[in-house]
């Protein structure tokens, strides 16, 4: 009779451990799923989480505040999407390695900044020291659309080196609008 007992919680334990390590490989894989938006969805999600955190903030902040603040944010993002021409249509992030007071994670970014497409990949290595945070960009790789133009590929090139993403969307912006400037013009005369 002991040897039947042991043989069925030896059989429970197992189905328990297959379980485990399904739902540990289905976990990992939604980890690693790239997620990508539509703008559509990206409305959805901000109206959803909108009446979540109003039903949650009840008592905390009016709604009216956080409506306004809201409001602002938009109106902050359209400006800075309008200023910059920059628009972003998908991101997503992988946590490669995580430490207690270090932490890596892949992006992949695309957008679009007026009528050039482009993507980035890069990992970021954030480090803690007690107070402060510090974030290194590594493994930098841009393509672009407008990569025959040996400047580009010159600058490019030398963004990947340096790693240095501020440049880059600063060169960016001001090279395709000028860009488009140009793909005008030329279309007005043929």
């Amino acid at each position: 009779m002991d040897n039947s007992i042991c043989q069925v919680y030896e059989n429970e334990i197992q189905s328990l451990e297959e379980e485990i390590k399904l739902l540990a490989e289905k976990y990992e894989d939604s980890q690693q799923e790239s997620t990508f938006f539509s703008d559509e969805e990206i409305l959805m999600s901000i109206k959803s989480f909108q009446r979540e955190f109003q039903r949650e903030s009840k008592g905390r902040e009016s709604s009216s505040d956080l409506k306004a603040q809201l409001e602002s944010l938009e109106t902050d993002l359209s400006f800075l999407m309008k200023f910059t021409g920059i628009q972003f249509t998908s991101h997503s992030k992988k946590t490669v390695e995580k430490t207690r007071n270090r932490t890596v994670r892949k992006h992949r970014l695309s957008g679009n900044c007026h009528s050039l497409s482009f993507q980035l990949e890069f990992q970021l290595l954030e480090m803690q020291n007690k107070e402060t945070v510090s974030a290194v960009i590594s493994d930098l790789s841009i393509i672009m659309e407008s990569r025959e133009d040996s400047d580009v590929s010159k600058f490019v090139s030398s963004t990947e080196e340096h790693g240095n993403l501020l440049t880059f969307f600063r060169s960016l912006s001001s090279y395709a609008e000028w860009h488009e400037h140009r793909r005008c013009t030329f279309l007005h005369f043929k």
